[in-house]
């Protein structure tokens, strides 16, 4: 165990405990529940998942549909109860079929930028919602909006010393912050209790924790009506999905920020894990946040073992703490929080995608739409737009006319390479897309304006590494309206799949006019032979091997 995760682990225990505590209140559930939860959910964690900054806790998002999920029942505690350990073991087991069923893999719909955008949505999102917390204005239901609009006014309402103590609090993490190898978080509490205490703030109308109660002991399974199943049931889906948002985008995030490898069924089975090892405690949904994976980020995690060090520290914090714990102004614990996220805050992702003028609308769209609709909404609507923009970008139809250079086997485009000459009579044509349903009458209709006055046509199909009907089906009655109009088709760069598929489709002609490459198209074609196979010097391309851009692509 390094000496970094010994004092990452005591930050983000001094995290881990301000945060059980205000999401239990979210939940309507006792703080026991969320620090039990908390230590179980790390510990399971560290022994299954991979990601070194993660640290699986309740999250904000999680315990408010838990709220509003048991705010249908009756004023019943020992029920309410035992519907939530029910409905975190039920989760837990909907990660696990998942991850053997190998589902990990729709992870790859969400793409980086989204990923970019969720963080900053994320921080933003929590950092706003300590604002009550330091001002003492308390905080309406509904969307940020309506707190941002409560908290300004009244400012005139705000309480002096809450705000004081919050203010310094902060100044004073970020202080310490600057000072690697120091537990800022931990620092900080022990002199909020502290101060509490000295100056007995509780008097000038500080708020504070107040006891904790601590009673360990085994679930109870309720038993369940068929209508509470079926709300118990409708409950854990979305609880689940919301815990795979937070927790996959956190850990991403991390992960990408720092060259890391996470496999997601790995990290789907680790989730399961824990929310069973909270279960088995009676404790609340856990997931990997953000707020406290950004501070094990920044307090230096090297390893997992931060984790199991968070998670002892807490237990034995809570357990032989909780007089002092008592004392612990609300201010302080929102200072904590907001200092972690704060780095998370950054521009420079941003000003990257801006720069190279990819993706940066979808990750500002993300980041809108998390703080907008909420973390799974607008996780939802920010992956619905990234592949949006990915099929709009494929549907629309880009040519590259190519000519020869140096008179040699080459074939590059016109347009980047003025250097090299185009073939008189000859139209050499490139989709920049994979041809799809969704743009391959497009393309064809485009190639034919290009065509002008030429007599013969040669179409790389190079960026095709297969067809799908709609486009097969288009491009044999493209060839059809070319062969009444006179004109000669030859397929340049044409796959073996694709060569498979047209002699399935009955088109051994097509597959007769298909060559390897550009030049071996162009030669048939100047030397007016369109019957046989062409046997070009290239090898068939691998779809995944194409260069990026156009620049220097030969063909």
């Amino acid at each position: 165990m390094a000496r970094a995760d010994v004092i990452a682990g005591m930050s983000v225990a001094g995290l881990l405990l301000p945060e059980a505590v205000a999401y239990a209140s979210i939940a309507g559930l006792e703080p026991a529940r969320a620090i039990t939860a908390a230590v179980a959910g790390c510990l399971a964690y560290a022994a299954i998942g991979r990601s070194r900054f993660a640290i699986v806790s309740p999250t904000s998002s999680s315990a408010a549909i838990l709220a509003a999920a048991l705010a249908a029942i009756p004023d019943d505690p020992a029920m309410r109860g035992a519907l939530a350990t029910a409905a975190v073991a039920f989760a837990g087991m909907l990660f696990l079929i998942a991850a053997a069923l190998r589902l990990g893999a729709l992870t790859s719909l969400i793409a980086r930028p989204v990923l970019r955008g969720f963080a900053l949505g994320i921080a933003v999102t929590i950092i706003l919602r300590q604002l009550p917390a330091i001002t003492g204005v308390p905080a309406p239901g509904g969307n940020l909006l309506r707190l941002i609009g409560r908290q300004l006014g009244a400012i005139g309402a705000w309480h002096g010393a809450s705000v004081a103590t919050g203010v310094l609090a902060l100044a004073l993490l970020m202080a310490l912050r600057r000072m690697r190898g120091v537990p800022a978080a931990f620092i900080v509490l022990a002199l909020g209790i502290a101060a509490s205490m000295l100056l007995d703030l509780p008097a000038h109308g500080v708020r504070t924790v107040g006891v904790i109660a601590l009673a360990p002991g085994l679930p109870a399974i309720p038993a369940l009506t068929f209508r509470e199943g079926s709300q118990l049931a409708q409950l854990v889906v979305p609880l689940a999905l919301i815990l795979f948002a937070e927790s996959w985008g956190t850990m991403r995030a991390l992960a990408l920020r720092h060259g890391d490898t996470i496999d997601p069924d790995r990290e789907l089975a680790a989730i399961g894990g824990a929310n069973l090892a909270a279960a088995l405690v009676r404790g609340m949904p856990v997931g990997a946040g953000f707020s406290v994976g950004s501070a094990s980020e920044a307090a230096g995690a090297a390893s997992r073992w931060t984790s199991v060090v968070a998670a002892v520290a807490l237990a034995l914090l809570a357990w032989f703490g909780r007089p002092a714990i008592a004392h612990l102004p609300d201010a302080v614990l929102a200072a904590v929080v907001i200092a972690a996220l704060t780095h998370a805050l950054s521009p420079a992702p941003f000003i990257h995608l801006w720069k190279i003028g990819r993706d940066e609308v979808v990750a500002f769209a993300a980041a809108a739409s998390v703080l907008a609709f909420g973390v799974l909404d607008g996780m939802l609507i920010a992956i619905g737009l990234s592949l949006a923009a990915l099929i709009q970008r494929m549907a629309a139809p880009h040519l590259a006319t190519l000519g020869q250079l140096d008179g040699g086997h080459d074939f590059v485009d016109l347009a980047r390479h003025p250097e090299a000459k185009a073939l008189p009579g000859v139209a050499i044509l490139r989709p920049a897309q994979p041809l799809f349903f969704g743009n391959a009458e497009r393309v064809m209709g485009e190639v034919e304006r290009r065509l002008g006055g030429d007599r013969a046509l040669v179409l790389s199909l190079e960026e095709s590494s297969d067809l799908d009907s709609t486009a097969l089906d288009c491009l044999i009655e493209f060839d059809g309206r070319l062969k009444r109009n006179g004109i000669r088709l030859r397929l340049a760069r044409v796959h073996d799949h694709i060569r498979d598929l047209f002699h399935r489709a009955g088109q051994d002609t097509l597959v007769a006019r298909s060559s390897f490459s550009v030049a071996d198209a162009v030669a048939t074609i100047e030397g007016n032979d369109d019957a046989g196979f062409s046997t070009g010097s290239e090898a068939d391309p691998d779809p995944g091997s194409a260069p990026d851009t156009d620049d220097g692509r030969k063909t």
